[in-house]
């Protein structure tokens, strides 16, 4: 109940239509509650859009006392080591190097070349010189366990 009416308070605070909320962490059972905001935007996001709705949503949990006991908020872009959750996020990551790990926790790595409502594809590169070969791999989103952005040198 917590996440979804501080969701409904991102939702309702969002400044611009290219961002958006990607995920609400809450943690801390015994102690001082954290409550993590991950947002994005379809040109990224920067700190100080982040600033602006922790300051927003901040005030309005105080206001409202919709939680009781201390917490910290922190409000951010997912960063590389959070996986791609959202359709979104997969269309603002195309061109990217990835890796989709499936439900049986095989890997495959490869460019983000589409993505659409149902499914995935990615561009794997095997062999290398003139024996370089291109194959696409698609997956149905209902076969993915994850999928994460890689850094490629």
């Amino acid at each position: 109940m917590l996440k979804e009416q501080i969701e409904k308070l991102v939702n309702d605070n969002l400044e611009s239509e290219q961002h958006f909320l990607v995920d609400i962490v809450i943690s801390g059972q015994k102690g001082p509650k954290k409550v993590l905001i991950l947002l994005d935007g379809d040109e990224g996001i920067n700190i100080d859009d982040c600033a602006k709705i922790s300051r927003k949503v901040g005030l309005i949990i105080e206001e409202e006392q919709i939680i009781e006991d201390a917490y910290r908020l922190e409000v951010s872009s997912p960063g590389l080591d959070h996986p791609i959750v959202m359709l979104r996020q997969y269309i603002k990551n195309i061109g990217r190097h990835v890796r989709v790990v499936t439900i049986e926790e095989t890997r495959h790595e490869g460019v983000l070349v589409e993505a659409n409502d149902k499914e995935v594809v990615i561009e794997q590169e095997e062999g290398k010189g003139s024996k370089k070969t291109f194959t696409e791999e698609t997956f149905k989103f209902d076969q993915i366990k994850k999928t994460e952005i890689l850094v490629k040198f």
